[in-house]
């Protein structure tokens, strides 16, 4: 439900109601309805929300009606509707002079109705304004289509995309440059914070609501799209009839207003990113063309992520097209200055940000490979160096993850996303022999190795995940689909059998340092 307290006013049977207090709250939006006479029913209470209560538990007491009139206000509650003539002839004074002062809107409901009465009337009232105005949007939505289906031009194009959608539009070029706009906004206002770097469409212009949105031309931003006099109660069913409308304007954008001077300065900075990886380019030089193509690409601490899809065949440059798309679309990897490169290992990513982490860009990256989903046989993978802070240590950041990608087979099964900093232990040990991992691994686990397999089996995966989840409890059971108690009794018996103790870290590296060599061994 989305009706403003007026409008919900105006509704039979809650027309008959009369609104006491806090007039200038009937912008205020409400989302639902609620019918409550329980003591903490103000905690219970959502944004948007409109309560109705008899007034049983206030009737005796001003203090706790007033207490309660603050709450609701504190928790974004659209409005209170008091029914008379059963517990409170009249609403105090007092209470109608707090809601005025508030501006929370204060409603004396008529005795007469019930309170379904009122909210069955509510529903109805939405559900006809939703049916009507999603109705006027498919209509939108075929004007849009039928005028797609016909020959268009540039300016006049642009109007009559403006005309089928029914809300005015700007067009920004990829340089920040007003091309078209037929609203009744200042360039000013238009291009206030250029460069826009957050992602959030819906943006404030003016005074009122606009909607902003990228035009693609393959695999760059050819600019940006602006709706304005957004309804935002029409957001969720306009949304799509304003991604179509950018769809084809981005399509049928002559070649003349295309702008190639952020595809021009990508591939010089491409070209100039592999002389410096062959030596041929200076840092200095290299710096300096970095910010030309994104200032602060080099300045804040920065890594490399190398990302390919091995057993993709003659498809493996469209999977990493499709990859890299995905990554400058992510919400979170494009709050980051960002560079992709294709090079004959793979896609090449230089993230750069204050806030970096290794392991929140590997979570990055596996939800989107999640997102894109693969095909068969086209499993994607991808190694994140190590956290740097120099432009002088790109070489070595890509050291970092060609050596992970080439360790691949000390992965955990099915991992696709690994950094630097969790092989480089097995880089340093892996010159042990195996004769001594074997004997050690024997030793260390003697104390459980002797049971039946599979109890042997359950308590190791149990100790593996306890050791991989840093010693959480929690996120142990979890992992293991199991419930806290039964994973704390596994760990209470792993270290009797064991005879170590999980609180000290000379025993916890032990116990890491035998699951590593177990992997290693196991994996030749």
């Amino acid at each position: 439900m989305h009706l403003t307290v007026e409008e919900a006013l105006s509704v039979y049977p809650l027309s008959e109601a009369k609104l006491i207090a806090g007039s200038k709250g009937t912008r205020r939006i409400v989302k639902s309805i609620n019918v409550m006479d329980a003591p903490d029913i103000s905690d219970w209470i959502k944004e948007g929300e409109m309560l109705l209560t008899t007034a049983y538990l206030i009737k005796d007491s001003p203090d706790q009606a007033s207490a309660l009139l603050h709450k609701l206000n504190r928790r974004g509650s659209s409005g209170l509707g008091i029914k008379l003539g059963r517990f409170w002839d009249a609403v105090p004074e007092s209470l109608i002079a707090e809601a005025d002062e508030l501006g929370f809107p204060l409603i004396e409901l008529p005795f007469q109705f019930t309170f379904s009465d009122q909210m069955n009337g509510l529903f109805r009232a939405e559900l006809s304004r939703s049916t009507g105005a999603l109705q006027t949007v498919l209509e939108k939505q075929r004007r849009l289509m039928r005028f797609a289906l016909q020959p268009v031009r540039s300016r006049s194009m642009l109007e009559s995309v403006s005309e089928c959608v029914g809300h005015p539009l700007a067009v920004v070029g990829s340089r920040g440059e007003l091309l078209f706009q037929n609203s009744s906004h200042q360039e000013r206002e238009i291009l206030a914070g250029w460069p826009w770097q957050a992602k959030s469409r819906k943006v404030r212009i003016g005074q009122e609501t606009a909607y902003r949105l990228p035009l693609a031309q393959g695999e760059e931003c050819g600019g940006y799209l602006i709706f304005f006099g957004i309804d935002p109660l029409m957001l969720t069913m306009e949304e799509s009839l304003f991604v179509q409308a950018a769809e084809l304007i981005a399509h049928h954008m002559p070649p003349s207003s295309r702008d190639y001077f952020e595809q021009d300065l990508h591939r010089e900075f491409g070209r100039l990113f592999r002389r410096f990886l062959k030596g041929d380019l200076s840092c200095a030089e290299l710096t300096q063309a970095a910010e030309n193509l994104n200032p602060g690409l080099l300045q804040a601490p920065f890594l490399l992520v190398l990302t390919d899809v091995p057993e993709a065949g003659e498809l493996r440059q469209h999977e990493l097209n499709r990859l890299k798309e995905e990554y400058v679309q992510h919400p979170e990897l494009s709050k980051l200055k960002s560079f992709h490169l294709m090079t004959e290992e793979g896609l090449l990513s230089l993230l750069s940000g204050e806030r970096l982490s290794p392991e929140a860009v590997c979570g990055y990256i596996e939800a989107c490979f999640d997102k894109i989903g693969t095909k068969e046989s086209c499993y994607p993978c991808a190694a994140v160096s190590s956290r740097k802070s120099k432009p002088d240590e790109i070489k070595e950041a890509l050291g970092e993850t060609k050596e992970t990608l080439r360790m691949k087979g000390y992965w955990n099964p099915g991992q696709q996303v690994a950094h630097y900093r969790q092989l480089e232990l097995a880089m340093v040990l892996r010159q042990i022999p195996s004769e001594a991992m074997q004997k050690y691994c024997s030793r260390t686990l003697a104390g459980l190795l002797g049971r039946e397999p599979d109890y042997v089996r359950e308590m190791l995966r149990t100790l593996e995940a306890f050791l991989e989840n840093d010693g959480h409890i929690n996120e142990t059971a979890k992992k293991l689909f199991i419930h806290r108690n039964t994973a704390t009794y596994r760990m209470e018996k792993l270290s009797e059998l064991l005879d170590v103790d999980f609180r000290k870290t000379d025993d916890l590296l032990r116990l890491r340092l035998a699951f590593l060599f177990r992997n290693m061994l196991e994996r030749g």
